[in-house]
């Protein structure tokens, strides 16, 4: 089962998705407004994101079994992924309809109470979107960033759904005629929003899936706790890292002097991936141990020539800013 601290998150987007539903199918019911359509259609999708999150940190929290050695916790880019193309599938929706709207304008009614009805909804959102962000950056889960990500969303969208319907209201008090054409516009600019939302939560999961390497600070900091533990003679290449859910993994090829006995290089290797851990948590680092002298211990990783142009840019790098220092 999964940890009672990311249900409870998941639980509390249930709620708001099913009272915002409620709240924004109202408001729609009672005014006609596009753009309050299109937020109930977005809040239905977050009923259904929740939904999926829920079955993914449930599936993801499965111990490891023999069909799945390094865990379960990848399926967290799949709801990831699933939920930012959900999100796609609503704009789309809802720039359709914004379209025909602008082509076929319809009057506005109720506006007051609509404009009420939405503005609890964005509060309901508000508040339960900064609990799940929260949330998933403490305990470093996509799934509960995606779903905070896509609430937050949802109130900002709220917010200029509201804009748009006050100044609908506004025009109908001062001049007499509703200027009609600000709902649907109101609406395509959700659109256009979310997409960018979806799009990023899709490329998010994309990366995650083929195993994209940790950010380059997160490297560096490897990379400081291996060099710390390292002694005389000892040097290591071929660093690999990756990332799968909440939980990150590194690799790489330790070279120690061949006249080591087996335990005093396995006690160096420990020393590393306690010091790894330790600096990163949720990390399980792996060491191969390799004697320096062995030619083909210089040879044995397709990462090794990344890792040298890496090496080689930075070094033209190094040039280049010693020649500026001549220069001057």
């Amino acid at each position: 089962m999964p940890q009672r601290h990311l249900v409870r998150p998941i639980l509390l987007s249930i709620v708001a998705a099913l009272i915002t539903i409620g709240l924004k199918v109202g408001a729609y019911w009672l005014t006609g407004s596009v753009g309050l359509l299109s937020e109930a259609a977005e809040s239905g999708i977050n009923l259904l994101t929740a939904l999926a999150a829920g079955f993914s940190l449930w599936y993801a929290a499965l111990p490891v079994d023999r069909s799945h050695t390094y865990g379960h916790t990848k399926i967290e880019y799949f709801s990831s992924g699933l939920e930012g193309v959900l999100i796609l599938v609503a704009a789309a929706g809802i720039a359709v309809y914004a379209i025909h709207r602008l082509l076929v304008p319809e009057t506005l009614q109720a506006l007051q109470i609509g404009v009420l009805l939405a503005a609890a909804a964005g509060l309901v959102n508000l508040l339960v979107g900064r609990l799940v962000l929260r949330a998933g950056r403490a305990h470093q889960s996509i799934v509960l960033e995606a779903e905070g990500h896509h609430l937050m969303t949802d109130v900002w969208t709220t917010a200029g759904v509201l804009l748009g319907l006050s100044l609908v209201w506004l025009s109908g008090k001062i001049t007499g005629r509703q200027l009609l054409w600000i709902d649907p516009l109101m609406a395509l600019l959700i659109a256009c929003n979310i997409t960018w939302t979806g799009a990023s939560l899709v490329w998010r999961s994309f990366n995650g899936l083929m195993d994209h390497a940790l950010p380059a600070a997160e490297q560096a900091i490897v990379r400081q706790a291996i060099e710390a533990q390292l002694g005389p003679e000892m040097t290591y290449h071929a660093l690999r890292t990756r990332q799968a859910g909440s939980q990150r993994f590194a690799d790489c090829h330790l070279l120690v002097p061949g006249r080591l006995t087996v335990r005093e290089a396995h006690d160096v290797a420990e020393q590393i991936e306690q010091a790894v851990r330790l600096v990163l948590p949720n990390m399980e680092m792996t060491v191969h141990i390799e004697p320096i002298e062995a030619e083909a211990a210089w040879r044995d990783s397709a990462v090794l020539r990344v890792e040298a142009e890496e090496t080689g840019r930075q070094g033209d790098k190094e040039t280049g800013r010693q020649g500026d220092r001549e220069a001057n």
